[in-house]
């Protein structure tokens, strides 16, 4: 079965963001992409009104998806476009159409005055229970925005796109995970950034401040175990140009500071068998709020 990019959309600035990029990014892959809008029951009151009525409701969600496939349609040529009204509760619709998606892309709100998202209960909930990758996107991203500027020094769609980072624990190097980064790096002709962030051992933290030496052979260990996790894919992936980062910092700001200028974030997610909560990790949740460029988030085992 062909696989999509599937968008939720809702209407909101941050989901036509999403959109957009979905068009963007089933160019490269060669998929077409699925607008799913979320048609939610009306509230009685509101179904009673009369011109808040069911129909009223019915004809603005019916709008939304043909306007926004009608746009990309014009924008993207080529690139084919469907739409689908699902009804029920909007986490638990969109977990189910990432199911036959290649990956899920959702809006997030810029936050107000500085870099970030503002990721909202839905995005968590979808991200913490979607089997497979789903990609933020902040209200306002541009496509000259995940690429390096001109030769005149002004940021444009024309230029070579930013590196992919990848946020990879050296301890459970997953797989999956990697493949996801070095194929987008593929796709986009772009370099592959990998950040791993450190900290010393606890026995360290709360014993006397550490000398240079015992740092240095600390700092040359964690770069050697990020070698050596990226050996066999470097091999694999001969032709990308990858940059090691080996950082003693925390590795949610170490992914953060490096979202500065990247293309897309890659971050893992653990799959977790209890159905309930939302698990997703405090280095993900904090890059899915912090990070400036488009934020995948990869499940794996």
């Amino acid at each position: 079965m062909l696989r999509t990019i599937t968008v939720g959309l809702d209407g909101s600035r941050e989901s036509l963001a999403a959109a957009e990029w979905a068009a963007r990014e089933a160019k490269l892959r060669g998929l077409p992409v699925r607008l799913v809008h979320v048609r939610e029951p009306v509230p009685e009151p509101m179904a009673q009104a009369p011109l808040l009525g069911a129909e009223t409701h019915q004809h603005w969600t019916e709008r939304v998806p043909r306007e926004a496939a009608a746009g990309l349609r014009l924008r993207h040529p080529g690139v084919e476009v469907t739409t689908g009204q699902v009804a029920g509760r909007p986490s638990d619709v969109l977990v189910e159409a990432a199911r036959d998606a290649e990956l899920l892309a959702l809006g997030a709100r810029g936050m107000s005055g500085i870099g970030g998202f503002l990721v909202g209960s839905v995005g968590l909930a979808v991200v913490a229970h979607a089997g497979r990758p789903v990609v933020f996107v902040r209200a306002g991203e541009q496509a000259a925005d995940e690429h390096d500027m001109d030769p005149t020094g002004i940021p444009s769609a024309a230029a070579p796109f930013l590196p992919v980072i990848l946020g990879l624990d050296t301890e459970s190097p997953d797989e999956t995970l990697i493949e996801f980064a070095f194929d987008t790096a593929v796709r986009r002709a772009t370099s592959l950034r990998v950040v791993h962030g450190w900290h010393p051992p606890p026995y360290y933290a709360y014993g006397l401040s550490i000398d240079p030496q015992l740092r240095g052979s600390l700092a040359r260990r964690e770069a050697a175990a990020l070698a050596e996790a990226l050996h066999p894919w470097r091999q694999k992936y001969p032709d990308v140009q990858v940059i090691e980062e080996s950082r003693n910092e925390s590795p949610a700001v170490a992914v953060v500071t490096a979202s500065k200028a990247a293309s897309l974030v890659v971050v893992g997610r653990r799959v977790r068998r209890t159905p309930v909560g939302i698990h997703i990790g405090s280095v993900t949740h904090a890059v899915l709020h912090h990070a400036t460029a488009p934020v995948a988030v990869v499940p794996h085992e």
